[in-house]
């Protein structure tokens, strides 16, 4: 085993440098940095785990709380999560992973066990009752989502409210006039989810200031699901030239219902989808979109949580949401109006 008097040695400092450059508590120049973490990947030294949390009264473990759910994009979730994991090891971190059906029970094992020593928690629904045992149990706590009463809690998302709006903005501006919004699943409405509650919020906001004719409905994602949400829509709104995508699973089936019913894509019909770049490129014609920063989520997730447990309590940092980025590609084009 690899001792830190023997890092210290290699690197040419001293071993409460090497401490220092490990727990990040005090100001280290660059290039003493480099020496050590030069050193460090030379030796393959690894920090006793059970001596670093003596030292420190810290577990350096953070607690990341992911959805499992049917009707959730599980490559999303998976990406957020990997994200978090990758800049947690950046921290000399690491993650303990725990379920949403754990709920508020496992917030408040955590909390008591202090087996973490901060907690990251995702699919925030507006009304969440994990939200009163964080304040309660007085738990460092980053929330990947936005619920209804943000105050006094650490958040980053991106921001779902003018991401409806904006895809509604590109669509109107191509003169579209009646737009529907295929939305998540009915059990992501009926909890409440702030992501999808927020975009809802603000594809309806920005079709009111436009003038613009709209109806949403959830969608399962389903083949059959989606030809029955379209046969709907189009019942309901024949005259429907532009359609808004909150649903990854659901796109596919849409494209191809849409050119089996004659409607080609995107001369007579525009689409936008709310989704991962991967997943607007990989569809045919490729899709115009706003992507979900998923990487970027968690990694930021990360930092506001090492943050909070670097000032000891101090003041949070404010809310983080992310603007939404709009990419056009081949799949919206002018609508009938224009």
């Amino acid at each position: 085993m690899v001792t830190l008097a023997e890092v210290a040695r290699q690197a040419g400092v001293s071993p409460s440098t090497v401490s220092y450059v490990l727990s990040r508590k005090r100001s280290i120049s660059d290039d003493t940095r480099r020496k050590v973490e030069a050193a460090i990947e030379a030796l393959g030294y690894h920090p006793h785990a059970g001596a670093r949390a003596l030292a420190s009264n810290r577990s350096n473990i953070l607690a990341l709380m992911i959805p499992l759910r049917s009707d959730m994009y599980v490559p999303v979730i998976m990406e957020i999560a990997m994200a978090v994991t990758t800049e947690a090891r950046e921290f000399g971190q690491d993650v303990l992973l725990l379920t949403k059906d754990e709920g508020t029970q496992g917030v408040r094992r955590i909390a008591g066990s202090g087996l973490a020593d901060a907690m990251i928690l995702m699919d925030i629904e507006l009304e969440d009752d994990r939200i009163p045992v964080l304040r309660e149990t007085e738990t460092p706590a980053v929330l990947i989502g936005l619920p209804a009463d943000s105050a006094g809690l650490a958040c980053v998302d991106l921001d779902f409210e003018a991401t409806g709006a904006t895809c509604v903005e590109h669509l109107a501006a191509l003169g579209h006039r009646d737009i529907a919004l295929i939305g998540e699943g009915e059990g992501v409405y009926q909890r409440k989810t702030g992501f999808a509650a927020r975009t809802l919020a603000g594809f309806q906001r920005a079709a009111a200031e436009r003038g613009v004719r709209t109806v949403h409905r959830s969608c399962e994602g389903t083949y059959e699901s989606t030809a029955g949400v379209l046969s709907r829509i189009m019942e309901e709104r024949p005259h429907t030239t532009g359609f808004v995508v909150q649903n990854e699973a659901a796109i596919a089936p849409l494209l191809s219902l849409l050119r089996l019913s004659g409607r080609a894509v995107p001369e007579d019909t525009s689409v936008v989808a709310i989704c991962p770049d991967q997943v607007a490129l990989q569809a045919s014609p490729r899709l115009t979109s706003v992507s979900i920063p998923a990487e970027e989520m968690g990694r930021r997730a990360v930092r506001l949580a090492m943050a909070q447990l670097d000032s000891a309590g101090g003041q949070q940092e404010p809310i983080t949401l992310i603007p939404p980025a709009l990419t056009a590609r081949e799949s919206s084009a002018a609508g009938p109006a224009a």
